[in-house]
């Protein structure tokens, strides 16, 4: 007797979620990791000056993104690329602190700026439930 979708992968509607959210991060990074080449001046103006070599963490960074988004489509590597995403999405989290600290060198507007962090722990969440937690490994066929 074959078992029930329902009963090898649970809720019918969760893999098509998890679809959706490894689309979801995946499309983040990609646009993310062209944006630090194709604008690099404007990426480099968010690296805190505290940190050295303001064009190279900025290169070095989009390459990850790339990367980690390339993994994630692959199902073996998903697990690892979320393990690396969400790494790189923490080391990035100075970059967010020196906008919101230094506002007037930017102009975005100080309300999105304070929302980036809320929405990054909600992008950190999406990154670990859709790509690192326990059912991430399944297949998205």
């Amino acid at each position: 007797m074959a078992s029930s979708p329902i009963l090898r992968h649970g809720h019918p509607g969760r893999h098509q979620a998890k679809r959706i959210g490894i689309g979801i991060v995946f499309l983040w990074f990609l646009i993310g990791g062209i944006a630090h080449f194709t604008a690099t001046r404007l990426e480099m103006t968010i690296v805190p000056p505290y940190i050295p070599w303001p064009r190279a963490t900025v290169w070095v960074s989009g390459v990850f993104e790339l990367l980690g988004a390339a993994g994630l489509l692959h199902q073996p590597t998903r697990r690892p690329a979320g393990f690396g995403l969400f790494a790189l999405t923490i080391a990035v989290t100075p970059a967010h602190i020196y906008m919101l600290q230094r506002p007037e060198l930017f102009a975005v507007p100080y309300w999105a700026l304070v929302l980036r962090l809320p929405l990054q722990a909600a992008l950190l969440a999406l990154i670990a439930w859709s790509s690192i937690l326990r059912g991430s490994q399944e297949p998205l066929d």
